[in-house]
């Protein structure tokens, strides 16, 4: 069921057909919609036809059980942080109302510490105890299954309970509406991360699709498409993967090159996975913000990590920074807050060491950024062309340089990438080109990108429609197999 892929064409075309033909009746249509977002989730699972029928009796049912694992992890998780909330706007108790929010923390960070992170916990315990310590430790491994999208739907659910217990939204009296907007296929399994008071509103109230709103889904589709498989796919397969699977192949500019291929790669593997979710959300009636905006434009860290993965970026800020104090009190604290946030965004993104040193790496680069504009007095460094283009580029380099982190698969594969350089092997050009035509449309003006949107979809919606079919199938036949989004790990 990926977003790259003709199955997804067919499941949403009958997705799409059928919940306008409910228009009229709004309960119906929500129940289908959650239907088939629980189709789409279980599809990740599902083993496949030929097997369900071939088999016989118990063997069967245990096929179908395989297929429908992780669904009831889903269904379980949401139905009680949906009752928490609606117990939460009754009481008015406080001590009540505490308890029932750490309850609802010990649910969804629970489940996130079960599935994520407790092997990764006890290959690190075990490091310590028995590897460095000598002591004899049992070995308390689990062999479980990271459930797709279980970073992102627990965080949507923990939002809302919180926003209850904040007394900013009400609770959400209808139980349909609230499994709907969790389980909405198009954020379910990689984002991006809704909030309850931007969808549950449009959940309540008819939804209408004009000729611009229909345009706009089908080109940020088309654009998606584009990003995920002629750029990204591209850049990983013939470049990115090339040189991280091998690095004492290749040169130290070849090096150099995949580095900044995985720092685009991922950008448009992301980025183009929240194109085609808003896209598709919005050809359905409902309008998710932004995730992406244009983060390699940034001057600093903290300006990257506010046009990057916004909808992550904002969650931390508001359920973690803020709460912890954010940038109140003494510079030490404010320090100790930005690393705690970062390293949550770290480990959020994946349970390894790596991704716990791409946390601090970014929290102390904050730390550094927050310390220099302190010293200045608060008043702007960026303020010459000289300085803008200086700014820019220590910002970039940065976070390119960090992001090898995560595409590393270990520690000693990222040393070799940095030192172990071999003779040059030739890299195929087009590998060059689609690094450099990457860059050139990521720093496009603004008003270039908006004039080609609006552009398109002052088209007539069918003929918008025509070429995002031409485009699909061009994509499918000529690009051989489809690579999963990378997002979908976390």
């Amino acid at each position: 069921m990926l977003f790259n892929t003709v199955t997804y064409a067919y499941f949403f075309s009958v997705v799409f057909v059928v919940s306008w033909a409910l228009h009229g009746l709004p309960r119906a249509r929500l129940t289908f919609l959650l239907a088939a977002s629980y189709v789409f989730y279980a599809g990740w699972t599902f083993v496949g036809w030929e097997r369900l029928l071939a088999a016989h009796g118990p063997e069967r049912w245990a096929l179908v059980l395989e297929s429908l694992k992780f669904v009831p992890i889903l269904f379980v998780g949401t139905s009680l942080d949906w009752l928490l909330g609606v117990w939460l706007d009754r009481i008015d108790e406080p001590r009540r109302r505490r308890w029932m929010l750490i309850a609802t923390l010990v649910v969804n960070v629970g489940i996130l510490v079960f599935f994520k992170y407790w092997n990764w916990g006890v290959d690190t315990l075990l490091w310590v105890f028995r590897d460095r310590l000598g002591l004899a430790v049992p070995d308390v491994h689990l062999r479980v299954e990271l459930p797709i999208g279980i970073s992102f739907f627990c965080f949507m659910s923990l939002s809302y309970v919180v926003d209850v217990y904040r007394r900013t939204i009400p609770a959400c009296r209808s139980y349909l509406q609230y499994l709907t907007y969790i389980s909405f296929f198009p954020h379910l399994v990689a984002g991006p991360i809704v909030r309850g008071r931007d969808l549950l509103p449009h959940l309540e109230r008819p939804t209408r699709l004009s000729a611009a709103t229909g345009g706009e889904g089908l080109f940020l589709i088309a654009t998606g498409l584009v990003k995920k498989v002629v750029i990204g796919d591209y850049l990983a397969v013939n470049f990115v993967d090339r040189v991280f699977g091998e690095p004492t192949s290749f040169s130290s500019v070849e090096s150099l090159g995949a580095m900044y291929g995985y720092a685009i790669q991922v950008y448009c593997d992301f980025s183009g996975y929240s194109d085609v979710a808003i896209g598709s959300a919005l050809l359905l009636g409902y309008r998710f913000k932004i995730n992406f905006d244009q983060p390699y434009k940034a001057s600093n860290v903290a300006e990257f990590w506010r046009r990057w993965h916004i909808s992550l970026s904002t969650w931390v800020r508001d359920y973690l920074f803020f709460p912890l104090g954010g940038s109140r009190g003494s510079e030490g604290r404010v320090a100790f807050n930005l690393m705690v946030t970062m390293v949550i965004i770290g480990l959020w993104h994946g349970a390894s060491t790596l991704w716990l040193i791409y946390g601090l790496s970014q929290g102390a680069a904050l730390v550094a950024e927050r310390w220099f504009e302190r010293l200045r007095g608060g008043r702007p460094y960026a303020t010459t062309l000289g300085r803008k283009v200086l700014c820019w580029t220590l910002a970039f380099h940065f976070t390119t340089v960090t992001c090898s982190l995560i595409r590393a698969p270990d520690m000693e594969a990222l040393r070799r990438l940095f030192s172990d350089f071999g003779a040059s092997s030739e890299m195929a050009v087009w590998g060059w080109i689609a690094l450099a035509g990457a860059a050139i449309t990521h720093y496009m003006p603004d008003r270039w990108i908006e004039a080609c949107r609006l552009r398109v979809v002052a088209l007539p919606t069918a003929v918008i429609g025509l070429l995002l079919g031409l485009l699909a199938g061009t994509l499918f036949v000529v690009i051989e197999g489809q690579t999963p989004f990378i997002y979908f790990q976390f």
